[in-house]
């Protein structure tokens, strides 16, 4: 059997068992709130960026400083405001395009072989999902880049943020950043989506703001249809599954003491965890040369 052949057979059967371990969702009724970008066969990167806009009838439109979330009032509700939170942590939320990031990892010595697999299998070769697990990966820099899905009048639905290794161009991630309600929630969540062929990883998290103007985005609840991580699969004939997956993430967004914009991401799978990472936040224009993203790995 030839690699292109395995690896297609290795792609079926994972989304064959998800659809298992998955429920029949109606996209289109009752979970509309799971409709999101997918992709077609083959290497993930921006290629869906255009049918993402024409399902908004709608443009993809690069340059300038654009956001994430182009205001953070969207996340308004009860228990939230985005008036609360710290100038520059807001101002990179809204304002993505004009910040850089530098980031540190540390794996669990649990979970690193797995997430090492992970990257073998599917991550470099879908350029999707792709998180560095060894130093020399992403020593020449990341470069990012945020490009907007607008629909016909002109409106933000989303911004895809495609990060990629300047060395080699390969794409380590390539999701859109989103403001989206789930059902009987009282206040909206930030809704990441990363395309993945005939489906996508879906994660909704919940907003906070501590005390000192800090963000704090969790996805720790376990029930379906709230704040927390999901797999869906699109079948052939219109049908799609969605599963729940025991991954809960959070981030804190905070200004230190010497004022530098910082962020601790924590991955738990289960109440294990699994990884950790830090980015410090400066303002420049990425993707310029003396403004690069880097990541930088440590064990």
């Amino acid at each position: 059997m030839s690699a292109d052949r395995a690896y297609r057979v290795l792609d079926a059967g994972t989304r064959a068992w998800w659809r298992t371990v998955g429920r029949r969702v109606d996209l289109d009724g009752e979970h509309a709130w799971l409709r999101a970008p997918a992709a077609e066969a083959g290497v993930i990167g921006p290629s869906w960026l255009d049918a993402a806009a024409a399902a908004v009838s709608g443009t993809v439109e690069r340059g300038g400083e654009r956001g994430l979330v182009p205001d953070l009032a969207a996340l308004d509700g009860p228990g939230f405001s985005a008036d609360d939170l710290a100038p520059d942590v807001r101002d990179f939320y809204e304002r993505t395009g004009a910040w850089t990031m530098d980031a540190w990892s540390s794996w669990s010595p649990l979970f690193q072989p797995g997430g090492m697999l992970v990257e073998h299998l599917f991550g470099r070769r879908l350029q999707q999902l792709a998180l560095p697990v060894q130093p020399l990966d992403v020593s020449h820099g990341i470069d990012s880049e945020i490009v907007g899905i607008v629909d016909g009048q002109g409106r933000q639905v989303s911004a895809a943020w495609l990060r990629r290794l300047r060395r080699t161009g390969q794409f380590l991630f390539s999701g859109a950043y989103a403001v989206r309600s789930l059902p009987g929630a009282a206040r909206p969540s930030v809704h990441v989506t990363f395309p993945l062929e005939k489906g996508n990883v879906q994660v909704f998290l919940r907003p906070e703001v501590r005390a000192d103007g800090a963000l704090v985005l969790s996805s720790a609840s376990r029930a379906f249809g709230r704040d927390g991580a999901y797999v869906v699969v699109h079948g052939s004939r219109g049908e799609a599954w969605a599963a729940r997956v025991p991954i809960h993430e959070e981030f804190v967004v905070h200004v230190d003491d010497r004022g530098e914009l910082r962020t601790d991401h924590e991955l738990r799978v289960g109440r294990a965890r699994a990884l950790r990472l830090h980015y410090r936040m400066r303002r420049g224009k990425v993707g310029q040369q003396d403004s690069s993203t880097s990541i930088l790995t440590s064990r």
